[in-house]
C-alpha cells in the first residue's frame, strides 16, 4: 500500500517589494515549499486570520499596514511562526518584534539560502514543540538547560538570566542566537570555534564567515547586558573561539 507523503509546508510571503515576492517564492517553491503572497499588510493580515499558513516570513516596512501592526493584530488570534523581513538595522526594532512574537529576524539584504534555513528551523522547532504535549513524554532536548545563573527552555525558545537581588530577566534571542548560545552552554568551560559554532547554526552548505558568528556573539552579549550590565559569562579566546563559563 502506497503511504502518502506529508503535504507541503506553506509559507505566506508579505513584502510590498515584487522583486522579493517573485525571487524568494521561487526558491521557496524549489525547495519544496507551497507559497502564498502578499503584498500589504492589510490584505495578509486578514487572509492569515483567516487560513493560516505554517509559518509567516513578513516585511515590517509596508503601506497600509506595517509589520509590527500585523505581527500585533495576528497574536490576538494565532500563535503562527513569524520571520521579520526587514530593511531597518536598528536592534531597537529586533528587540520589539522579537518581544511582540515574532520568531526570528532576517535584515535586508539577505541570502535566500540563508531564510531557507531560518525557515526550517522554526518549523522544527515548532514541529517538537508541538509533539511534546501530543506524546506526553519528555526527551533530553525538551528539559531545561541551567548553567549557573542562566536557563535555557528549548521546547518553549525561551532563555532566562538571574541578574541577582531576585531579577530573573527574560532574553529574546533569533534561533541563530539560540543555537549558538545553546551549544556554548551545553559544555561550561570548553572552547568553541568559530567554525564549531557555525556548524551549530547553520546547515553544511551555506557559507557564512567568521564576521557574521562575531556579530552573534557581539549581539547576544549586548542583550543579556541589557539585563545585566555585568555580564560576563561568554568569554572570547583570541584566535581560538569562545566559551561559556558559569557564575
Amino acid at each position: 500500500m502506497d503511504i502518502e507523503a506529508p503535504p507541503s509546508p506553506t509559507i505566506a510571503l508579505v513584502d510590498d517589494d515584487r522583486n522579493i515576492l517573485t525571487s524568494v517564492s521561487i526558491a521557496l517553491q524549489a525547495e519544496g515549499f507551497a507559497v502564498r503572497l502578499y503584498s500589504d499588510g492589510d490584505t495578509a493580515l486578514k487572509a492569515l486570520i483567516e487560513n493560516q499558513p505554517d509559518l509567516v516570513v513578513l516585511d515590517i516596512k509596508m503601506p497600509r499596514m506595517d509589520g509590527m501592526e500585523v505581527l500585533r493584530r495576528l497574536r490576538e488570534k494565532s500563535q503562527v511562526p513569524v520571520i521579520f523581513l526587514t530593511s531597518k538595522d536598528t536592534e531597537i526594532d529586533e528587540a520589539l518584534g522579537l518581544a511582540m512574537g515574532a520568531d526570528d529576524y532576517i535584515g535586508k539584504p539577505f541570502s535566500q539560502r540563508l531564510l531557507i534555513e531560518r525557515i526550517r528551523a522554526v518549523l522544527r522547532r515548532t514541529a517538537n514543540r508541538r509533539a511534546a504535549p501530543e506524546t506526553g513524554e519528555d526527551t533530553p532536548a525538551a528539559d531545561p538547560i541551567v548553567r549557573g545563573r542562566l536557563t535555557m527552555d528549548p521546547a518553549r525558545h525561551r532563555v532566562f538570566w538571574d541578574a541577582g537581588e531576585g531579577r530573573r530577566g527574560d532574553v529574546a534571542l533569533t534561533v541563530t542566537e539560540f543555537m549558538i548560545l545553546e551549544t556554548l552552554a551545553a559544555r561550561p568551560g570548553f572552547v568553541k570555534s568559530r567554525d564549531q559554532l557555525m556548524d551549530a547554526a547553520y546547515s553544511h552548505d551555506v557559507y557564512v564567515d567568521d564576521r557574521t558568528i562575531d556579530s552573534h556573539i557581539k549581539r547576544l552579549r549586548k542583550k543579556f547586558r541589557a539585563v545585566d550590565h555585568q555580564f560576563k559569562a561568554i568569554e572570547t579566546l583570541y584566535g581560538v573561539g569562545y566559551r561559556f563559563n558559569e557564575e
